[in-house]
C-alpha cells in the first residue's frame, strides 16, 4: 500500500528527521490510526534524547500518541511514555 512504503521509507530516513518531523510523523500515524506499532517504536526511540527540542504543543501531541499506543497495544510501551509523563506531572 502506498501508507505502508511512506511508513518503510520513514523508518529508513528517521535519522534524517528532525525533532519537529519526528514528532510531526508519529501524530499523524495517530491521527489516521495507524496499525503498525513498530513506526512508533521506532519514531519514540529516535525522540527520546530529543525531547528538549519539541515545543509544549509537540510534547502535548506525543502525549496523545503515547496515549493512543497503550490504547491500541496495551502490553506494549510506547519508549517516551515515561518520559512524557514526567514533562506532565512536573
Amino acid at each position: 500500500t502506498l501508507l505502508g512504503a511512506i511508513a518503510g521509507a520513514a523508518v529508513n530516513r528517521v535519522g534524517d528527521f528532525n525533532p519537529q518531523d519526528l514528532a510531526n510523523t508519529a501524530w499523524a500515524l495517530a491521527c489516521i490510526g495507524w496499525k503498525q506499532h513498530d513506526l512508533f517504536t521506532v519514531l519514540g526511540s529516535a525522540l527520546l534524547d530529543r525531547l528538549g527540542a519539541l515545543s509544549d504543543t509537540q510534547r502535548s501531541q506525543l502525549y496523545l500518541v503515547a496515549v493512543y499506543v497503550r490504547l491500541e497495544w496495551p502490553h506494549l510501551e510506547f519508549p517516551l511514555s515515561a518520559h512524557l509523563q514526567s514533562l506532565r506531572s512536573g
